[in-house]
């Protein structure tokens, strides 16, 4: 008997609903995000007498530790269904909004049954992959946090420092935060001669030696003076956040350092780093959000669906209407507009597509948006094909495609 399960998960527990072909429900349970709650569902399944190979599950996460308990038991037949696919079909038994997790379960279980054949098993990646989307997500949240602090700390400085801005290229590098740490006030780097600052530099690693002496010619700007007090308060601000930022750099440093080592143990390493304007962190951040399962994606337009560079379009009658994407991964469509825009330092083509739709774009981000969904189409293929990308080969494919058809 084919068995279609239904659950919906939560940090702490998981509604469970077992459904027959007919639709009827056989069973519906809570389990305990345990190790003791997952074999709770594991023991029901065998008392209904249904073989693995003839459960079908489906749930709205691939990232918990229920579904990695689910394919080490040999449970194949795993779908993960997009969040929105369930919140559009809640008027199935119901016809008001209202909701519940054992609805919601039950609810999973019937999508199962009704509309199985056109979804497709979730495969779980390999280690390394999973290991570098680990990776990609720290160093995202490194950088975030990064962002914020140095924001916070650029803001006090302007109260009462606004010497220590302006010296290096960036807040952002340790080598500004040590300077703060050092020199927290204007009256401790008053005076500070070239051969200290040079000793300083050499102390933590400068190596711009021949931008010291302009660096220190702009500590001799006349600035506004703080009072005392202020001084006195924002100091300790400004280095505990030096302290915290030290840290935050150094950590991403060595992320980043070990996200190299992943990276360059990968199969699919050299498609990724062929793509202009890709380094380590896109290169790796690509990988984790294709993943390693080929029919994933059946098509370039589900990766830019996904991803949402591509507009959604409302037809009907003689209506017809572009529109934004807003269901998307954001995370993902950061990624492509990230690598979109650093595709310019390197690609011919991108420079000159970019050049065509940026006048008819109604801000940078959008022009960037359209890049990026055409590099998305490029990767898929490549990425299906398991071929590097060569620039010379897609300009003279572009050219084929130009020219007029004889007929």
């Amino acid at each position: 008997m084919i068995l279609y399960i239904g659950i919906d998960w939560s940090q702490n527990k998981h509604d469970v609903c077992f459904l027959n072909p007919s639709g009827v429900v056989q069973l519906h349970f809570v389990i305990e995000h345990t190790q003791t709650g997952f074999w709770k569902l594991e023991h029901r399944r065998q008392q209904m007498g249904v073989e693995l190979e003839d459960c079908l599950i489906g749930l709205e996460t691939s990232h918990s530790i229920l579904i990695d308990f689910l394919w080490d038991r040999g449970y194949s037949n795993i779908y993960v269904l997009p969040p929105t696919l369930v919140k559009g079909s809640r008027t199935r038994f119901r016809s008001s909004a209202a909701r519940d997790d054992p609805g919601d379960a039950h609810l999973i279980a019937d999508i199962m049954r009704t509309d199985q054949g056109r979804l497709r098993a979730w495969k779980p990646d390999s280690g390394l992959t999973r290991q570098l989307r680990t990776k990609v997500k720290f160093i995202h949240f490194l950088t975030i946090n990064i962002v914020r602090m140095t924001n916070r700390q650029r803001a006090v400085l302007h109260r009462y420092y606004p010497a220590a801005i302006e010296l290096f290229s960036s807040l952002n590098t340790l080598i500004s935060q040590h300077f703060i740490l050092e020199f927290p006030t204007p009256q401790s780097a008053m005076g500070l001669d070239l051969p200290t600052f040079r000793s300083f530099a050499k102390k933590h690693g400068y190596t711009q030696t021949n931008k010291l002496a302009g660096i220190l010619a702009k500590l001799d700007r006349s600035y506004a003076q703080a009072d005392h007090e202020i001084i006195e308060a924002c100091q300790h601000e400004a280095q505990g956040l030096a302290k915290l930022l030290l840290e935050m750099i150094q950590l991403k440093r060595t992320n980043l350092k070990e996200l190299q080592g992943l990276l360059d143990q990968h199969p699919d390493r050299d498609i990724y780093a062929s793509l202009p304007g890709t380094g380590v962190y896109l290169q790796a951040a690509l990988i984790a959000k294709l993943g390693d399962d080929r029919k994933r994606f059946s098509s370039a337009a589900r990766v830019q669906a996904l991803a949402g560079t591509s507009p959604i379009t409302v037809s009907s009658g003689k209506r017809k209407q572009i529109r934004f994407r807003h269901s998307c991964d954001h995370e993902f469509r950061h990624i492509v507009q990230q690598w979109a825009k650093l595709s310019l330092r390197s690609s011919v083509w991108a420079n000159a597509y970019y050049s065509q739709v940026r006048p008819q774009s109604s801000s940078e981000s959008h022009a960037f948006r359209c890049l990026g969904n055409r590099w998305l189409a490029v990767l898929w293929r490549l990425w299906q094909d398991r071929v590097p990308y060569d620039e010379v080969h897609h300009l003279h494919q572009r050219a084929l495609r130009s020219q007029p058809k004889t007929v």
